[in-house]
Formats: C-alpha cells, structure tokens, sequence
C-alpha cells in the first residue's frame, strides 16, 4: 500500500499536476490539503475518470480537504467532534481496513495573533479525537499539512526561526502530545538526508536555495508502522510550472 499527502494550495489550478502525478506515482490513498474549491466546483469526474473514488469537503477561497483511494472509502467525518467550525480542515475515512485521517491544520500567522491561539485550541480539540480514534480503530494514518516543523532538523535555519510560527514551542510540543498516543512520524522511521523539506515559499528563490521546511507528514499508529518499508518527499511537482509551494509526501506499507 501507498499512501501519499498533498497540499496542493488550489486544486482548481494544479488539478492537472495532480492528474499527472497520480498517473506516475500511483499511490492507493492521496490526502489533499488546501483545495480552495466549493463542494459543486470539485472536479470529482476527472478524479473518478483517473481511477480514484474520491471524498471531500471544501469551502470558497481557503482551505479544504479532499482524499482520493483506489478502493471504496466508509464512515466519513468531516469535522471535529463537538466543535462548530466553518473552516474545511478535517476528512476522516475507512478503507481497506485502515482510519485515515487528512488534516489541514491551522497556521497561525504569528505566534501574536489570535489565530495562534485558535490553532492550539484545534490541536488540543484534534488530541482529544485522535485519543478516542485510536481506541476505536487499530491500524490508524494521519496525514497531512500540519504546518508545524517538529524538530530542528526539519528546518533549514532553526536560529532565524527559533519561536516563529511553525517553529515555536507550544506547537511543537502540541505535536509530540499526538506522537505520543503512539504515532511514529514515517519519514524519521529511516535514515533520510539532511536538508529534507516538503515546503519553500514561493519567494526569495527558496526553492533553489532548499530554504524550507518539513510540515507535511505522516502518522502511523503500531499496527500500520509495523508494515512501514519506506518513505520519502518527492520532489519533482514542485519543480513544474505554476506549482504548489508543497511537495507530495509518501509512505509505503507492505
């Protein structure tokens, strides 16, 4: 199995990148992040045409969330339990056996707004579920744009960005609350190279100086990491035209 995650900041313009890529990489399940589409404007014919049923909930402008699988997907949650929130940042679906779970989590803007303060409350709310999701379900994936990097490593100047957004402690530390209900982070199950990001701002020629960052990632409880045989960041999207800031994140399972 093949599990990939996508922000893709605007499925509306990178639809075809994602055609494309799903073409080549193949993957079983996609979660993408940042669609920016109303529900009727989601291209779920063009979706199905490639070979994917597709799930997703979405919202004018900003945000939301859509997973593509190969098989038939059950037991659809589209929000938070127990909070109202009109913003499109969570999809939980079954397929083959498997919880999978795509998150756009909030970013924050500065660690001085309140809407820093809105992303720690959704990150506490997010504990709680997953908590609960855990007890109910054995093989759970989490993926996503968590828009936090969760160590030093996954920066390329952890001093420029020491107690900014993304970097600062309070949401690092709410991170390793979720590794801790026993979630491994699959890129750092292997030995990977240094310098290893998923998103560059588009500006300052951040790409092709690698001055980014690793907040795309993938969470496997004990049961599915057992399976786990790699994972990786594939690069190449993020070198096309018009492209996503972020580039696909990918986990393989036996």
């Amino acid at each position: 199995m093949k599990i990939a995650s996508w922000n893709v900041n605007s499925l509306n313009v990178r639809l075809p990148h994602v055609l494309d890529w799903l073409e080549s990489a193949q993957p079983d399940v996609l979660g993408l992040q940042e669609t920016k589409l109303t529900d009727e404007k989601f291209p779920a014919q063009a979706i199905r045409e490639a070979g994917y049923e597709v799930v997703f909930t979405g919202q004018k402008t900003y945000n939301g969330v859509a997973v593509l699988a190969r098989s038939a997907m059950s037991d659809v949650i589209i929000d938070l339990p127990g909070i109202e929130d009109p913003q499109r940042r969570v999809l939980g679906v079954t397929v083959n056996g498997v919880r999978f779970i795509n998150l756009y989590v909030p970013n924050g803007k500065t660690v001085d707004d309140d809407k820093y303060h809105y992303k720690l409350d959704w990150l506490e709310r997010l504990h709680a579920w997953l908590a609960a999701e855990c007890q109910r379900h054995e093989r759970v994936v989490v993926v996503g744009d968590f828009n936090i990097a969760p160590t030093d490593a996954d920066v390329h100047d952890p001093e420029a960005w020491r107690d900014q957004i993304l970097c600062s402690a309070p949401e690092r530390e709410a991170l390793k609350r979720l590794l801790d209900l026993g979630f491994t982070d699959s890129f750092r199950a292997f030995e990977q190279p240094e310098m290893a990001f998923s998103w560059w701002d588009y500006r300052m020629n951040n790409f092709k100086r690698n001055r980014g960052l690793r907040i795309d990632l993938i969470l496997t409880s004990p049961a599915v990491t057992a399976g786990l045989q790699s994972a990786s960041i594939e690069r190449d999207p993020r070198t096309w035209e018009r492209p996503s800031d972020h580039a696909p994140v990918v986990a393989r399972f036996a």
